[in-house]
């Protein structure tokens, strides 16, 4: 692997046109990343994570950083912990708060390479546990804080905010530095977000946000904490369809719904969740009354 010649600070990113010139050459195989400088390329793909350009985005940047990360494993770890303290300290809450403006894309994707260096740390153990735990806050005060939940805009291409942080947070619960108490606690963001009346989730976000729960049931997250926010439900929904505008109602049980289907679905297929189904049943029967 090559040494770094200049530091990230101090290297020059390209134009957008420029880059995305320079990704589809690397993809076509005119070009190698062993030729190259990446330091550069990297702070350019950086700077352009959040573009609106959705084949710059999701078909170059985003699978530019997977090739380097995980499939040649070819950036050093002084630049993955440098990318991982600008993801945390800025590019994570660019505009966060914000509803249906384009910098949902820079939070959306700045998630994905998160778990990319995640998954690298999971390989190769290179992040303290400081650094992980700092991971971890700063997921959780995202996904509390996010309130652009859109999954594919048109033109633009997928946002998809919540299944991009679901990818994260699986990849943060497989962490070894990362102890099963703190469990419960990234299960209520998660199930929090869940069950959301502002938006209605239709491009599977159920299921994606299932992955990482499913996770930390197999990596012994006690299934009574599960039941005991199922026993909640019911009450929950209650009480909402009494503050809220009828649509936000119908919006919050549509995606408790698809929800509760897809747990039941999944949950059926492994033998040893299997008692969490009569409880998901009997969940969905009390708010189908």
């Amino acid at each position: 692997m090559e040494r770094l010649e200049i530091s990230y600070k101090n290297a020059v990113p390209m134009k957008a046109n420029e880059l995305k010139k320079f990704l589809m050459e690397i993809k076509s195989g005119e070009r190698t990343w062993e030729e190259e400088s990446k330091v550069c390329i990297v702070k350019s793909m950086v700077e352009n994570i959040g573009s609106t350009d959705w084949e710059l985005r999701d078909k170059l940047i985003y699978s530019s950083f997977y090739q380097l990360i995980i499939e040649k494993n070819q950036m050093e770890q002084e630049l993955l912990n440098e990318l991982l303290e600008l993801c945390l300290s800025d590019l994570l809450f660019k505009g966060i708060g914000e509803y249906e403006t384009d910098t949902v894309f820079t939070r959306s994707f700045t998630t994905l390479l998160i778990a990319l260096i995640l998954y690298r740390d999971n390989e190769d153990n290179f992040l303290s546990q400081d650094m992980v735990f700092k991971i971890k806050d700063r997921l959780i005060d995202y996904i509390n804080l996010e309130k652009d939940l859109r999954g594919y805009i048109s033109v633009k291409g997928w946002a998809h905010s919540m299944a991009h942080v679901a990818d994260a947070v699986d990849e943060l619960v497989k962490n070894s530095k990362i102890d099963q108490k703190i469990y419960i606690e990234i299960l209520k963001v998660l199930w929090n977000k869940v069950f959301v009346s502002t938006s209605v989730y239709v491009h599977d976000e159920d299921e994606r946000i299932l992955i990482p729960i499913l996770e930390m049931l197999n990596n012994g997250l006690e299934q009574e904490e599960i039941e005991t926010l199922l026993q909640n439900v019911p009450i929950e929904l209650k009480n909402q369809k009494e503050q809220i505008e009828e649509e936000e109602y119908w919006f919050l049980y549509f995606n408790c719904k698809t929800f509760l289907k897809s747990f039941y679905i999944k949950v059926n297929t492994n033998s040893e969740l299997k008692p969490l189904q009569k409880s998901i049943e009997k969940c969905l029967s009390e708010i189908s009354l």
